[in-house]
C-alpha cells in the first residue's frame, strides 16, 4: 500500500468532496488523502460521512480525513468538489446556498446522464442552463467560483491505489485563476495533468465524454482516460 507523501502533507489546503460515498467522489477523497491533503468527505447525513471516511482511512491509513453533514463540511474548506448524481445536484446546491460564500471555489464533476432517470448511461440529459457546470454557476452565490473537471476520469481506476493514472483532466471556467486553482488541487493525485479548455460553457461537451468513455469502457472491457497530445505541460505559469 503507498504511503501518504509527506512533501505534501500538512502544507496542501484541505478539500471538501460532496458526494464522496458515491464512486468518483470516494476514489477522489483516497487519492487526495494519499497525496497529504486532509479531506472532508460531505453527505446530507452525518453518519454516512463518518462511515465514507472511516472506510477512506481504512484504505490510506496515513490519510487525514473527516465526515460530516454537508453544511459543516463545505462551511470548513475553501475548495469543494460537487460529486453527486446528477438528479441530485440542484437540491444539494439549494441546501448549500447559504454555507458557500464569497472566494470559495466549487469544482463541478457533474454528469447529466440519463441514468440519473433510469436510462442509459451512454445517454446525456438536456440541461436548460447549457450544462450541470452552468447550472451550478446559476445556483452559487456571487463571488463563488465554480470550474468544470474530472468527467474523464474512472472511478475505478482513482478507487484502485495501484492503478497508476497518467492522463488529463479538462478544465472549463470563466476565471483562469480559479482554474488554475483547481489544477493546483486536482495536480497532487499523480498522473493527473490539467488542460485549460476554455470557458465554462465548455463544460457541455466535456461532461458529455463521460458518456463515450462509458461506452469504450463497455466495450473494451478496461477504464479508459483521456491524454491530448502536443499540449505542453507548462499550463499554469
Amino acid at each position: 500500500m503507498p504511503e501518504p507523501s509527506a512533501d505534501q502533507g500538512a502544507a496542501s489546503e484541505g478539500v471538501c468532496i460532496v458526494g464522496a460515498s458515491g464512486a468518483l467522489g470516494f476514489g477522489l477523497a483516497l487519492r487526495l488523502g494519499l497525496a497529504g491533503t486532509h479531506v472532508t468527505i460531505g453527505s446530507r447525513a452525518a453518519e454516512r460521512a463518518e462511515e465514507a471516511a472511516g472506510r477512506a482511512h481504512e484504505l490510506v491509513p496515513g490519510g487525514s480525513f473527516s465526515g460530516h453533514d454537508n453544511l459543516t463540511a463545505v462551511g470548513g474548506c475553501e475548495i469543494v468538489v460537487l460529486s453527486v448524481p446528477f438528479r441530485s445536484q440542484a437540491e444539494t446546491l439549494g441546501n448549500l446556498r447559504h454555507a458557500l460564500r464569497p472566494g470559495q471555489l466549487v469544482i463541478d464533476a457533474t454528469v447529466p446522464l440519463a441514468a440519473a432517470v433510469g436510462g442509459r448511461a451512454t445517454r446525456m440529459l438536456g440541461v436548460w442552463q447549457g450544462s450541470a457546470a452552468e447550472q451550478t454557476r446559476e445556483m452559487t452565490p456571487e463571488g463563488v467560483g465554480v470550474v468544470s473537471a474530472l468527467h474523464t476520469v474512472s472511478a475505478a481506476a482513482l478507487t484502485d491505489l495501484a492503478q497508476e493514472l497518467g492522463e488529463d483532466v479538462l478544465l472549463c471556467g470563466d476565471d483562469r485563476a480559479d482554474k488554475q486553482r483547481a489544477a493546483g488541487v486536482i495536480e497532487r493525485i499523480g498522473g493527473l495533468r490539467c488542460i485549460d479548455c476554455g470557458r465554462l460553457e465548455m463544460a457541455r461537451i466535456t461532461e458529455s465524454l463521460t458518456a463515450l468513455l462509458i461506452s469504450v469502457n463497455a466495450r473494451h472491457k478496461t477504464h479508459a482516460g483521456i491524454r491530448l497530445t502536443r499540449v505542453p505541460d507548462e499550463q499554469w505559469d
